[in-house]
């Protein structure tokens, strides 16, 4: 029973983090995000500033904190290292973001969506988003493990990353103003054909 309260305890925190967001981004897009304070997040949330702070340790993170950095690196650590780095790359955001949004309409789709216009839509956000997609490469990177030991395969890596979310990014600006009208997995497999070439994502499996 030991080994599983470590278990147990994580569930309850991603819980409690995954509610506060949830008010959080409601209320950012009720009365705006500068008008919302961490104090009406946690009221609306029946939690202390303090729980807040603890899980989010900054106003911007309630927005932007996810875990698409673990599911992306999770379909790239799974993908064959046979395929380009794109295709990899590419094919893991495209998979990711099936996942996301799938057809369940109370799926985390919506709620990314309501996250991604906010992000668009909110200066402090929009700088603090530079910051994710350094950390979102990373994981990319470190996902690729072995395939990338040595420093001029990193660079490599690197730079495929940088150019992968870009046209995710690209994709994420058009699903937004959409107002997720349009698939993303699609939107995000048109920009990495766009930037790549129309054989990009073949042979994926």
């Amino acid at each position: 029973m030991a080994g599983q309260q470590p278990t147990l305890r994580a569930q309850r925190r991603a819980e409690t983090q995954h509610a506060i967001q949830t008010h959080a981004v409601r209320l950012f897009r009720e009365r705006g995000y500068d008008a919302t304070t961490v104090a009406d997040v946690a009221d609306a949330a029946g939690v202390s500033p303090m729980t807040v702070y603890r899980h989010f340790p900054t106003k911007e993170d309630l927005v932007l904190v996810d875990q698409i950095g673990a599911l992306v690196a999770d379909r790239i650590a799974a993908s064959p290292a046979t395929r380009t780095l794109v295709g990899r790359i590419g094919g893991a955001l495209v998979d990711a973001a099936t996942a996301l949004t799938g057809e369940d309409p109370e799926s985390e789709g919506k709620f990314l969506l309501a996250r991604t216009q906010l992000m668009i839509s909110t200066p402090a956000l929009r700088a603090r988003h530079l910051d994710n997609q350094y950390l979102l490469q990373r994981a990319v990177v470190d996902a690729l493990g072995d395939d990338v030991a040595d420093p001029d395969a990193v660079f490599r890596a690197q730079a495929a990353t940088s150019a992968c979310l870009a046209a995710l990014h690209t994709a994420l600006v058009r699903w937004a103003e959409d107002d997720g009208r349009s698939a993303l997995p699609e939107l995000i497999a048109q920009a990495l054909t766009a930037s790549f070439g129309d054989d990009v994502l073949d042979h994926r499996r």
